[in-house]
Parts: structure tokens; sequence; C-alpha cells
């Protein structure tokens, strides 16, 4: 009968001591899927917010250029009217000494 006794005490004993392991881990597993996925949230935001910031500053860099551009346009037509000037100018001076 002792025997008996003590394996029913031992069967419970190991029955209630899984069930209050098992809980711990269910409870703990959702905090730490939500960690993950916050953790993995968090990230993706970071790499889109990188990736904005370069594409504005490839855009900004872009748009630098083409002012460059144009303002390089615009001395290159300026010069250029200015020997056209210069030319007409020797040409009137010329013909006058003719």
């Amino acid at each position: 009968m002792n025997k008996l006794l003590a394996a029913l005490v031992a069967l419970f004993a190991t029955a209630a001591f899984a069930q209050t392991a098992a809980p711990a881990a269910a409870a703990s597993a959702p905090k730490a899927a939500a960690k993950a996925e916050a953790t993995a949230e968090k990230k993706e935001v970071k790499a889109e917010a990188k990736a904005d910031k370069k594409e504005a500053k490839a855009e900004k860099k872009e748009t630098k250029a083409k002012a460059e551009a144009k303002a390089d346009k615009k001395v290159a037509t300026a010069e250029k009217k200015k020997e056209a000037g210069t030319a007409k100018a020797e040409a009137k001076k010329d013909e006058a000494k003719k």
C-alpha cells in the first residue's frame, strides 16, 4: 500500500510540476513572438527610412547637377554671344577702315 501511495504521490507531483512549467513557457512564447515582430518592424522602418534618405540624397545630387549644367549652358551662351558681338564689332571696324 505504501508503494502504491508513493507512486500516486510521485505521479501527481510530476503532473503538477509539468503543468506549472508548461504555462510559464507558453506565456513567454507569445511575448517572445511579439518582441521578435516588433524588432522586425523596427528594422523594416529603419531600412525604409535609410532608403528614403538615400533616394532624397540622390535626387538632391541630380537636381544640383541639373542646376550646374543649366548654369554652365547659360555661361556658354553668354560667352558665345559676347564672341559674336566682338566679331561683329571687329568686322564693322575693319569695314570702316576700308
